[in-house]
């Protein structure tokens, strides 16, 4: 057999099956279909449920959820879990760069700081920022109960509480960085900003990011327990008025759907953000 003729034998097309070959039936998931059907049928006697309820009072929900009280308690909600997240954050970290060090004493303050504020429930430190004038009357030569308002305290409290969280964020991604990667920087002679500007943290954002976004959607629905010291935020403002009206539900559910309008939002952006950073390490198929 010549040369082209082995090749056309090879690049020829393969018979086909003959007709009483078995055919291969994909397996019935009878299981999954019957799960599907009952959720899907649970699901829609909730929301069934939910809509044609009169006690939710949709009609005061719509008049309310727009209103100036709400929409300034709104605000106030977005504008403390932006502060706190950034001061959090510039806390925390400090406090990673302390842990990284290869001072003793820095180490252990930082584990200490983390240790303590994590130990401690963010409800408990609030209020003992708010009492904090029993302890220290004046500060400065001014009346503490001056100084510390109700915001302030709010900013205080949450954002020491953040920095423990986010000081562990940010180690751990500087932590998931290949050594090999630094030290070859360094043989370089890259200067030691460098290394952190163009090899550290773009890598380190990898790891940093997915944490840091449910971090700030924890801390804008933990921005709620402020409220009990008396900060005007969505939560409370909703209160302000159903402590008037005795609209309970409509008046919580209001505040419900501002917390999961924005929730979402920043669930998109969370995405738009992961994906971003991992630009060359995904994977192509």
């Amino acid at each position: 057999m010549s040369f082209g003729t082995a090749v056309t034998q090879a690049s020829a097309p393969p018979e086909p099956e003959p007709a009483d070959a078995p055919r291969i039936v994909p397996q019935l998931r009878l299981g999954q279909w019957t799960a599907a059907a009952v959720v899907l049928v649970l699901l829609a006697l909730a929301l069934t449920s939910i809509v044609r309820n009169q006690a939710f009072q949709w009609d005061v929900v719509a008049d309310y959820f727009t209103s100036d009280s709400v929409l300034r308690g709104l605000w106030l909600t977005l504008w403390l879990t932006a502060v706190v997240m950034a001061l959090g954050f510039a806390l925390g970290t400090l406090l990673a760069v302390f842990r990284l060090s290869g001072n003793p004493v820095l180490r252990a303050v930082s584990w200490g700081y983390v240790w303590l504020f994590r130990s401690i429930p963010i409800l408990v430190q609030l209020l003992l920022w708010f009492n904090i004038g029993a302890l220290y009357p004046h500060v400065l030569g001014v009346r503490t109960v001056d100084l510390f308002g109700p915001v302030t305290v709010a900013i205080v409290g949450l954002t020491l509480h953040e920095a423990a969280y986010a000081a562990e964020v940010v180690r751990g991604g500087i932590l998931s960085v290949d050594r090999g990667q630094i030290e070859a920087a360094q043989a370089l002679g890259l200067s030691r900003w460098r290394r952190w500007r163009r090899i550290v943290l773009p890598q380190a954002m990898r790891s940093i990011v997915p944490p840091a976004a449910n971090m700030l959607i924890g801390t804008l629905k933990g921005t709620s327990i402020v409220s009990v010291i008396a900060v005007q935020d969505l939560l409370y403002s909703a209160q302000l008025i159903y402590h008037q009206t005795y609209q309970v539900i409509p008046l919580l559910m209001v505040a419900t759907l501002w917390y999961t309008v924005v929730t979402s939002v920043l669930g998109a952006g969370q995405y738009y953000v992961e994906k971003h950073y991992a630009r060359g390490s995904e994977r192509t198929r």
